[in-house]
């Protein structure tokens, strides 16, 4: 038994050393029944003496209570979505891209798996897992530390003692999978439609002891916000792994497109041996300093690509082709399919993209077809077995009134178009789409209360959830006096919404979050009386999204006053300030009292142009302590460098307070 602190301490390094060869080394050291009882010994210590309890001790991995719901975190820098390509054009495409933005083409390339699972960002602070959170909308997710505790993999602490952001994905094994399903099935419960599912499933329960029953692993892809100072990310993900963390099976550095295919080949051969799902490769420029040159589009990296696998194909009957009318009133035939597996997901329905194509490809009602699905992509026909037909096959007709309101459709070739407004499949899902996360985020304004809401004469605009009475709810089915107040409360909590929030809201055709968050932040709230020539001269958009926007417009410019004068938007704020910093180039290193990102965005609000490599062209360089190699550049290349205490000086005489 253990009878001390200092034996307790040494019990406990024992403990953490054990489980890393087991569950990250795959090489355990100890067979499980000693494993078990120094945990034993372990937990009763800690029992008779709280006080003492190390924070990194494998028993504070469970043992939170359940959650009541998910709090909001706030990532330190941006979670980043991945453009993908699929083949070796595709590539060479972006390889291209890359060259010709940087100017050279002696460029290397780190390569790595890209795991089949769910997004996470690890936060650590004195060496201390300080919180964990799902990607959510890249900027903010949900809070889910105490279940990132209870996977083995992720180190509660780490011998590191910066600020630093550890980001990864979740899996769970394939046959561990397997067993969950098994599971689930003797219990009467849905299986988990594929391993990605699962793992986000379980990642994101209120309870963690749930958690920790379905063995998650994490596999880190990347690093955060960070004071580190690697001149390649392969050396940055190199610390990564000697923190304590799982190695991928498989990653390279490469320098030519030829080493990258290469790679690519050896990572398609090793997939279906691997106990994890893979969907493709990662290919990142190696070199940070490059990051920066190369920069962002509206939603991706210019600096790294998700190389996918191909797609996976099977052969199915088409049962039915049915046609579904979205929030914008485009018609849009989806097929019904005998279900198929296909990478690990039951494929029952696939999308057919319009009349036309049903056409093009005359694809009829009994046909055999070749389905793909590729990663994310929607399941697709792309080929109809002719050879199997009988001649009881039915064509398909281009609907010519709506299936929903049965009013007259305008038919545009390509589009098929509901006009009706008041059409109940346009409405209901305007208004499920108003109500969601990524727009106005209502909470207690489901999918099933939208529908009772519509059903019941209540809503038949979006308009029209302005004008509800607690009295009107207390009427329907499941409405109790505090769930009524609740929600009229949440609908009036939306005044003064965030401009970019009410845009997205409003469901125009390709005109998603990062798109609105541009709208807003080039024309502010009166965006929709900009010419709109005007919206080309966004990055990122192009003929389609701008042809939708005035489309948009043009049909809807009444109800966008009328939600603006009810909602009265906040536009992002311009700080128009002349300072000292104004149009100066600045450079940041060293470990600072606040995150990077954050002095960033002062720098900014002072008219500074932050960047992440000192050059000649860098007026100043304000380092924090430990500052690293940028700060020996700046002094050979005589860019003026400055303290942090010189830095916070500077900002409060600009009149920007941290």
């Amino acid at each position: 038994m253990i009878k001390n602190y200092e034996e307790y301490k040494e019990a406990v390094e024992k403990l953490k050393r054990w489980a890393h060869a087991y569950y990250v080394l795959d090489n355990p050291e100890v067979p499980d029944e000693v494993y078990d009882k120094l945990y034993r010994e372990v937990e009763e210590y800690e029992k008779a003496h709280p006080e003492h309890i190390e924070p990194t001790s494998p028993t504070q991995r469970i043992g939170a209570e359940p959650a009541k719901e998910f709090k909001k975190i706030r990532h330190l820098t941006k979670m980043w979505s991945m453009e993908d390509v699929f083949n070796e054009e595709e590539l060479k495409e972006w390889l291209e891209r890359v060259y010709r933005r940087v100017g050279r083409r002696d460029i290397q390339f780190y390569v790595e798996p890209k795991f089949d699972g769910v997004s996470l960002n690890l936060i650590y602070e004195n060496g201390i897992l300080k919180s964990a959170a799902t990607r959510g909308d890249g900027e903010v997710g949900e809070d889910v530390t105490q279940n990132a505790k209870t996977i083995p993999s992720i180190p509660l602490g780490i011998d590191y003692k910066g600020l630093i952001e550890i980001r990864g994905e979740v899996v769970i094994r394939i046959d561990d999978f397997k067993k969950l399903n098994e599971e689930r099935i003797k219990k009467g419960l849905p299986p988990f439609a594929n391993p990605r599912n699962a793992a986000a499933g379980s990642l994101r329960q209120l309870d963690p002891k749930i958690t920790a029953q379905r063995k998650l692993y994490f596999y880190p892809w990347g690093v955060g916000y960070n004071t580190l100072n690697y001149k390649y990310l392969h050396e940055l993900m190199d610390f990564v792994y000697s923190l304590g963390f799982l190695k991928p099976f498989k990653r390279a550095v490469c320098k030519s497109e030829e080493e990258i295919q290469k790679i690519y080949e050896e990572f398609r051969q090793e997939r279906d041996r691997l106990p994890v799902m893979l969907d493709g490769m990662v290919i990142k420029v190696d070199e940070i300093a490059l990051h920066d040159i190369l920069g962002y589009t509206v939603k991706y990296p210019r600096w790294m690509v998700a190389y996918k696998f191909p797609a996976v194909e099977k052969m199915t009957r088409v049962r039915d082709i049915v046609p579904q009318v979205g929030r914008t009133g485009v018609i849009t035939p989806v097929a019904i399919l005998e279900p198929v597996e296909i990478g690990g997901v039951i494929v029952e329905r696939a999308t057919l993209h319009n009349y036309a194509e049903i056409e093009r490809k005359d694809i009829r009602i009994g046909d055999m077809v070749i389905v793909i699905r590729s990663g994310d992509v929607i399941p697709e026909i792309t080929k109809v077995l002719t050879e199997f037909r009988t001649g009881k096959e039915k064509k398909v007709e281009r609907p010519k009134v709506c299936p929903v309101c049965g009013q007259p459709v305008l038919d545009e070739g390509i589009l098929i178009k509901c006009q009706n407004l008041s059409c109940p499949a346009r409405v209901v899902n305007s208004i499920i789409y108003f109500a969601s996360k990524q727009c106005l985020d209502i909470p207690g304004l489901g999918e099933a209360t939208v529908r009772l809401l519509y059903e019941k004469g209540l809503v038949k605009d979006v308009v029209d959830l302005f004008k509800l009475k607690k009295e009107d709810l207390l009427k329907l089915p499941g409405f109790a006096s505090k769930k009524a107040e609740n929600l009229i409360e949440a609908i009036k909590r939306l005044k003064g919404v965030d401009c970019w929030r009410f845009v997205n809201a409003l469901g125009i055709e390709h005109i998603g979050e990062v798109a609105s968050k541009k709208i807003c932040e080039t024309f502010g709230i009166y965006w929709y009386k900009v010419p709109v020539e005007e919206f080309y001269k966004i990055e990122g958009f192009g003929p389609e999204m701008v042809k939708s926007i005035k489309e948009f417009i043009e049909v809807n410019r009444d109800k966008i006053e009328e939600l603006i004068k009810i909602l009265k938007p906040v536009e992002p704020k311009k700080e128009e300030v002349q300072t000292p910093l104004t149009g100066k180039t600045v450079v940041l290193t060293g470990e600072m009292k606040l995150p990077r990102s954050k002095i960033k965005e002062l720098l900014e609000k002072a008219g500074a142009n932050v960047s992440n490599s000192v050059s000649k062209k860098t007026d100043y360089l304000f380092f924090g302590e430990h500052p690293g190699s940028k700060y020996e550049k700046a002094k050979k290349l005589g860019v003026e460098v400055l303290s942090e205490e010189r830095l916070w000086q500077m900002l409060k005489e600009a009149g920007i307070e941290a």
